[in-house]
């Protein structure tokens, strides 16, 4: 939806969900799966040991100043969050190069490819090592922010929720299994509802600059690809997509956290 132009532009995300079923089958809808689902894996490693490092580190030297326990652990979540973020762009950006453009290509005007490493061995040819880090500028400035808002709004309101519960720091009960599970599921669809409303914008433009070959004259920008989406459809355009990304993120978030979190407390020692 984010690259598409003309009427398909205009279209819901559902309306573009069965257009892809009758023309490439389920196939279709799982372009690029593969390479993200298993190309991710060392990039999530590298992701969650430096956001744990950093959030632990800022807990600590929060401690110094006289700040409420709920911003303690907003801040600490969010500087892991940036922390996080920063360190795995080096890796997820040309992972997202590579599946976006999987995902494009059969739509007019974009180049095929037999797989990953096709992806790879034309990028490179055509545009060298940069060619595969299009748009890392703007994941740096956008994601990183975004990814410490994701965290930091995790964090809140996970501290919110447990205190309307009645859980404080001084509680001598602790709660269930599923009150764990159902807490950090709701948190996780809240940070991930204020996160896609933030960066829905910026990932438009960055798979538009991500997937593009022929994008006019001179090599596509941040600048061009924002005065042609203006252009095309004014600022509705930067919300293409909206949809469907507000359930990814809200859904990842959920299945992420949750499953993150209960391989924490698995893999915590009994004192």
């Amino acid at each position: 939806m984010q690259v598409a132009e003309g009427g398909i532009a205009h279209m819901s995300g559902f309306a573009v969900f069965r257009r892809i079923l009758r023309s490439d089958g389920i196939p279709g809808v799982f372009r690029g799966f593969g390479t993200s689902a298993v190309g991710a894996l060392p990039g999530r490693v590298l992701a969650l040991t430096s956001l744990e490092v950093s959030k632990e580190m800022t807990f600590k030297y929060s401690e110094r100043f006289d700040m409420s326990e709920a911003s303690k652990i907003a801040l600490a979540n969010g500087v892991g969050g940036l922390a996080s973020s920063i360190c795995s762009s080096s890796y997820f950006v040309p992972l997202d190069v590579i599946c976006q453009r999987l995902m494009v290509q059969g739509l007019p005007g974009m180049a095929t490819y037999r797989g990953p490493f096709d992806v790879i061995n034309k990028v490179v040819r055509m545009e060298g090592i940069r060619g595969l880090y299009r748009g890392f500028g703007i994941t740096m400035l956008t994601q990183s922010p975004a990814s410490a808002l994701w965290w930091s709004a995790y964090g809140g309101a996970q501290h919110a929720i447990w205190r309307s519960l009645g859980y404080g720091n001084d509680s001598q009960t602790k709660p269930s299994q599923s009150e764990l599970v159902a807490v950090q599921a709701t948190a996780g669809t809240i940070a991930g509802a204020c996160s896609s409303i933030i960066t829905t914008p910026i990932d438009t433009i960055k798979t538009r600059l991500q997937v593009m070959d022929n994008y006019g004259s001179g090599r596509p920008s941040v600048m061009k690809t924002t005065r042609l989406l203006l252009d095309e459809d004014g600022w509705r355009g930067f919300y293409r997509g909206f949809g469907p990304r507000f359930l990814n993120m809200s859904l990842w978030g959920t299945s992420m956290i949750v499953t993150y979190e209960l391989i924490k407390r698995l893999s915590v020692k009994s004192e």
